[in-house]
């Protein structure tokens, strides 16, 4: 009895084993996180490194430009010419002669010019804007563009950013600063009534280009 039973119990555990084969051929496990997926890990950095990802820019530019000009000219001419004695003197013969004399000629002519100019420009330009990576190059930078359209009380501002950005120049929070853009170009043009107000009619131009003074 005891070794039917025995057997009995060997085979009911082999074919237990032979199930839990069965049910688990073919079955792998796989990381939630995978590279085809796109998805970042769960601690993996923040920071824009692939193309598609945003990054932010903080954009602080200043331009100070001052230009002075000066100049002058001064011109000065003489013209002297007379007549000593035609044919005969002038005591033997009054040809020629005007109460005694004969002609001469006595011109001086003096022209004075100066002038000057300065020219002060002084514009500083601080704002954030995201961009997109849209190319990362094969030593690592990244190529970044972007712009962004803010209107107000009928101002339209647009600024336009392109450039190349190194991964070690940003910052723990996913900003950059523009002057550490390589290649940078930070356009800011604004539209508007009060942008308009502030620019010189034609009429003003062609004036200052036809004045003689």
């Amino acid at each position: 009895m005891k070794t039917a039973s025995k057997s009995a119990s060997e085979l009911r555990a082999a074919a237990l084993i032979a199930l839990l084969a069965l049910g688990t051929a073919g079955v792998r496990g796989e990381s939630l996180w995978t590279p085809s997926s796109g998805s970042r890990g769960m601690f993996a950095d923040r920071k824009a490194s692939r193309s598609g990802d945003i990054l932010t820019i903080v954009v602080i530019e200043s331009v100070a430009a001052t230009n002075t000009q000066s100049k002058s000219a001064t011109r000065k001419s003489t013209i002297e010419d007379a007549v000593s004695q035609f044919m005969f003197s002038v005591a033997a013969s009054k040809l020629g002669t005007h109460n005694g004399e004969l002609p001469a000629t006595n011109i001086t002519g003096k022209g004075d010019y100066s002038g000057g100019g300065q020219t002060v420009n002084n514009q500083s330009l601080s704002s954030r804007a995201a961009v997109l990576v849209t190319d990362v190059m094969p030593n690592g930078n990244l190529v970044i563009e972007g712009m962004r359209v803010v209107t107000f009380s009928g101002e339209t501002q647009y600024i336009v950013l392109h450039g190349l950005v190194r991964p070690d120049d940003i910052a723990a929070d996913n900003t950059i600063l523009s002057s550490n853009i390589a290649d940078a170009r930070v356009e800011f043009v604004a539209e508007g009534a009060l942008t308009d107000a502030q620019k010189r009619g034609w009429l003003s131009k062609l004036y200052e280009k036809l004045r003689p003074f």
